[in-house]
């Protein structure tokens, strides 16, 4: 089995940095080693041995991570942990007191404690494990126990891998002389550190400038050819370069290479999460020689590298495993990468303009029309992640508790940036993001929200207005008219169908004898007023029976502005009916003011030149 990873070259890198309270002797003694195997792959399964060395008097407590980096709610890890057992360093059997379902305390041992476990995984994606007869797709904190006090130890890992052919890939460091044996130097780097074992077909490329030089490499998990990677490999090399010219530099990759981790197989989860020298980014689909999902996550993931990974909100330093954890500056941390993500492939070629537009008008849509606009702005939205961000709730919640801060961030990061270009022609959010990432990100000194206002006003020299802009569109929610603002670029914004009825119905799934709402419709919105709610079944619409959601979507497609439409639907087993009148479909599309016909002046070429072609 061979590693693709970093050989381990003058030592070890500073991780993520969680202060401990053990004194640094104590500390030194403390070693985590852990040892992971496959014999039931088939069914999901691993086999965990983890060794904890340096044990102080009195018990032990081990636990199952209840968060993970890059995710901001509560995954209950341990929920798919079995058959613990443990003994001492002689070998002796232990015992095992659990008072709570997210860990075990071991008493009685010698100052070593070797605990076994079975942990299930199959799920495949950025936050999960999926363990199976193709790979192991493995997130730390969803498969390694880890120790109280033992937070600043020195860590090895070892992987038995089911398969001679399988690769490792991570941005873990190997240890010289020990195959197959990788290296953390505390907990936190550990878990920050996703592993794939599988048959991977790996390209690899240096980048950098003088002394600062690094090696990309990209371990693609899939079923295609060499040839639909070489392609893949080709569209990064020329998509990356626009991150670093952003931020004027590479950011400093802990021992010398950054690693994308992709998995592109039929029962992988569509998901991309970042980490300090890597990222997993993955999806069902395959390669197609476009690749545009593949490379849509690509591009804000390797964003992550510099912002979020070293430009880092405050509340997040250092990561709690033991809690969910929030902060106001999703909103920047995700949203602002969310704008940058397809603004770099657009700058590096990869997109056009026309397709630039139509994802930016897609998130202006959402945001503009969402209910919870009106409840929260997005530092709010941004402390509300914790119940959002992949998180299972039974009960249902309403439609105007929560915006999502990736499309929230991307449209302020979009007023604001065409904000600072209108008024301050010499500057632009490029500009406050290099500032940041000299200020905050170059010298990993965590960034408050004030921070962000401030970067702002330094950049512009006009404190009111980043006050301004700040108290309406972050702490607040307001937003500008973004028609004059992208009328710069010759880009106009417009009503997309003016001429399509509309009665604000969301999405329905199919049901017995009809459709049903699966989501209410949006307030304000006809079918709004009319009292309709999501779990209603639709019927009938004018007289003509809907079964399928087909039917619905071809009655909606026939409406009119002013038209009169009778819908008749049961709720709690009751029939009931309404007529509704639809209005003008307010949805907006973003179009090259060429394409309306107009003519692109010579002042807004250049415009959209700087800004979108970069």
């Amino acid at each position: 089995m061979r590693t693709i990873g970093a050989m381990m070259a003058g030592g070890l890198g500073v991780g993520l940095g969680l202060a401990s309270a053990v004194p640094a002797a104590a500390q030194q003694a403390r070693q985590v080693h852990y040892d992971l195997s496959f014999p039931d792959a088939a069914h999901h399964r691993a086999q965990i041995v983890a060794t904890f060395r340096g044990v102080p008097a009195g018990p032990l407590r081990v636990q199952m991570a209840r968060s993970s980096p890059g995710r901001y709610a509560l995954h209950e890890f341990a929920k798919n942990v079995f058959a613990v057992t443990a003994r001492d360093g002689a070998g002796r059997p232990l015992p095992l007191l659990r008072n709570d379902p997210y860990g075990w305390s071991v008493a009685g041992h010698d100052g070593t404690v070797v605990v076994s476990y079975t942990v299930f995984g199959n799920r495949g994606d950025g936050t999960y494990a999926q363990i199976d007869t193709r790979h192991a797709h493995l997130n730390p904190p969803a498969t390694l126990m880890w120790a109280t006090g033992f937070d600043a130890a020195p860590v090895r890992v070892r992987i038995v891998s089911p398969d001679s052919g399988w690769t490792i890939a991570t941005q873990l460091p190997a240890v010289a002389g020990q195959p197959n044996t990788f290296a953390a130097p505390d907990l936190q780097y550990l878990m920050d550190s996703p592993i794939e074992i599988a048959r991977q077909d790996v390209r690899e490329w240096p980048v950098g400038e003088g002394k600062q030089r690094y090696t990309i490499r990209l371990a693609v998990h899939h079923d295609g050819s060499a040839a639909e990677v070489d392609r893949l490999a080709a569209q990064v090399k020329q998509l990356i370069p626009q991150h670093r010219k952003l931020f004027g530099e590479w950011p400093r990759f802990d021992h010398g290479s950054y690693t994308f981790l992709a998995d592109y197989t039929p029962q992988i989860s569509g998901d991309g999460m970042e980490h300090r020298n890597s990222t997993v980014v993955s999806t069902p689909t395959p390669l197609d020689g476009t690749n545009a999902g593949q490379l849509g996550t690509i591009s804000h993931e390797f964003f992550h590298a510099w912002n979020v990974e070293r430009l880092r909100p405050r509340e997040l330093e250092p990561f709690d495993f033991t809690r969910a954890n929030a902060t106001p500056s999703l909103w920047f941390a995700e949203g602002v990468t969310n704008y940058y993500g397809p603004l770099m492939l657009r700058r590096a070629g990869l997109t056009d303009v026309d397709g630039w537009a139509k994802a930016t008008a897609g998130a202006l849509n959402t945001v503009l029309f969402s209910p919870a606009r009106r409840n929260g702005g997005p530092q709010e939205m941004s402390l509300r992640a914790p119940f959002a961000d992949a998180a299972t709730s039974i009960d249902p919640v309403a439609p105007d508790v929560f915006l999502s801060y990736y499309p929230y961030g991307q449209v302020v990061a979009l007023a604001l940036d065409l904000s600072i270009r209108q008024r301050f022609p010499a500057r632009s959010l490029d500009d406050v993001m290099r500032y940041l990432w000299q200020t905050y990100g170059r010298t990993e000194r965590p960034y408050t929200p004030d921070d962000l206002r401030r970067g702002v006003a330094t950049v512009t020299g006009d404190a009111a207005f980043a006050d301004a802009f700040f108290a309406a569109s972050v702490s607040g929610s307001a937003l500008p008219d973004f028609a004059p603002l992208l009328a710069q670029a010759g880009l106009v914004l417009r009503a997309a169908a003016p001429q399509h009825g509309w009665i604000g119905a969301g999405g329905v799934v199919a049901a017995p004898a009809g459709v049903m709402l699966a989501a209410a419709p949006l307030p304000g919105s006809p079918l709004d007023a009319a009292g309709l709610d999501a779990g209603d079944r639709i019927v009938a619409v004018n007289g003509v029976a809907v079964t399928d959601p087909a039917g619905w979507s071809g009655a909606l497609e026939r409406l009119t502005p002013g038209a009169t439409v009778t819908i008749r639907f049961v709720r709690q087993g009751g029939e009931q009916q309404r007529s509704v009148r639809a209005l003008a479909d307010p949805r907006l599309e973003i179009v090259r003011v060429e394409a309306t016909g107009g003519t692109l002046s010579g002042k807004q070429r250049a415009f959209r030149a700087k800004w979108i072609d970069g």
